[in-house]
């Protein structure tokens, strides 16, 4: 009796839906083996060859614990984020703006000697006001026309703090937004109308970064505001550009696009097996952007296909939480979280495998970088108290 109620106290301190928890481990786990791995050049750099991964393995266990904090707190006080959220993200976003930068790019910030990209905390703040106002701005018909206009403004201030700075983190974080609204069922003339504008506005914008001549892209270096577009045009350049003929490849022109195809042309469906690449040591960023490349070279088709699933499965356990939810503040919640994990999933794993250009973006909870793992971790925490309230009205229901 008393192993049996061990037993119990024991399962109860993982509450909340189970498909999400053994996929938060899986991820771990193939983050830690691969970044052990694909860090191999600061390793041997720095002639200590635990202290990459120890660290990583200590900001996954952080990680973990701040989701099992959250997901204790109950979803109804996360309305509270809607308050003090916008505030804190503008601030911090200004901050970083006004800052030194890191890298020629002022996208971090750093308070009591922590530093993190404050754009990783506006987007999941963002994701909450956006699910508050599609859930009590509502009609028999859906979302009203109020609550369009409303998220549009909090959108455009957010995301207009953080493009010049970060491009590819604005459009993800538009692109959910937009996911949102669809799934909020905002009034669909007033979506048609925003989706023909991004795509006429995506038009230009391509035009310009294609074909603005490099004289004139150089002189952008001296606008405060358009100092990124000579990168963003390089970059959109190197992806249209790419030579068809693999013996025109340039090693080093374009090392990152060229050793991850490398890595996944030499892969089979098993893979090399774990810690046998042979890219990692000529790949930049092998740890963080590029860290998708990696795990097919060493894990095969196979293992890059289970990671794939292990987000598609997050997305789907996400929306059946969401069936189940009685209000809908969370139901709009949940599914803004998983699509803001999921999406940037994809983004990463498109651009190692050459279908998107280069955007800097971490496969979330994969690879290194521990405020990335901390808010990743926390938007999973969010998750997982939803999943438990809904499970509880649901268990109640039934």
């Amino acid at each position: 009796m008393t192993i049996r109620n061990k037993t119990i106290n024991a399962s109860s301190l993982f509450e909340g839906d189970k498909v999400i928890w053994m996929t938060l481990f899986f991820l771990c786990l193939i983050s830690i083996l691969e970044v052990y791995s694909a860090s191999s050049t600061m390793t041997f750099g720095k002639r200590a060859y635990w202290a990459p991964v120890l660290m990583h393995s200590l900001y996954l266990a952080m990680g973990v614990g701040v989701a099992w904090v959250i997901h204790r707190i109950p979803c109804r006080y996360f309305g509270w984020i809607v308050v003090v959220g916008p505030v804190l993200s503008v601030v911090l976003l200004i901050t970083a703006l006004l800052s030194g930068g890191i890298n020629s790019a002022h996208r971090w910030t750093t308070i009591l000697g922590f530093s993190f990209q404050p754009s990783e905390i506006a987007k999941g703040s963002l994701v909450v006001v956006v699910a508050w106002l599609l859930s009590v701005m509502r009609d028999q018909n859906g979302a009203t026309t109020s609550a369009f206009k409303w998220i549009l403004g909090f959108t455009a201030i957010i995301c207009g703090l953080i493009v010049s700075e970060n491009l590819s983190t604005a459009m993800l974080t538009f692109f959910v937004i937009l996911m949102m609204m669809f799934i909020g069922q905002v009034p669909w003339k007033w979506l048609s109308a925003l989706v023909g504008l991004i795509v006429v506005g995506g038009a230009l914008g391509y035009s310009v970064l294609r074909f603005t001549p490099e004289s004139t892209l150089q002189k952008m270096d001296e606008v405060p505001v358009l100092k990124r577009l000579p990168t963003w045009a390089h970059r959109v350049r190197n992806h249209t550009e790419t030579p068809s003929d693999p013996l025109q490849y340039d090693l080093n022109t374009n090392p990152q696009i060229t050793q991850s195809r490398i890595a996944i042309a030499t892969c089979n469906v098993i893979g090399r097996g774990p810690g046998n690449s042979t890219v990692r040591d000529f790949l930049p960023q092998a740890y963080s952007d590029f860290i998708y490349a990696i795990i097919i070279e060493e894990l095969g088709l196979i293992g890059g296909l289970f990671l794939l699933m292990l987000y598609i499965t997050l997305l789907y356990r996400a929306a059946r939480i969401a069936g189940r939810c009685e209000k809908n503040f969370p139901a709009f919640l949940i599914m803004g979280l998983s699509l803001l994990i999921v999406t940037q999933a994809l983004i990463n794993m498109s651009v190692a495998v050459g279908i998107f250009p280069v955007t800097g973006q971490p496969l979330p909870l994969v690879s290194r970088g521990g405020s990335s793992i901390m808010v990743n971790c926390a938007y999973v925490g969010m998750m997982l108290s939803i999943s438990r309230s809904a499970r509880q009205k649901y268990e109640e229901a039934v």
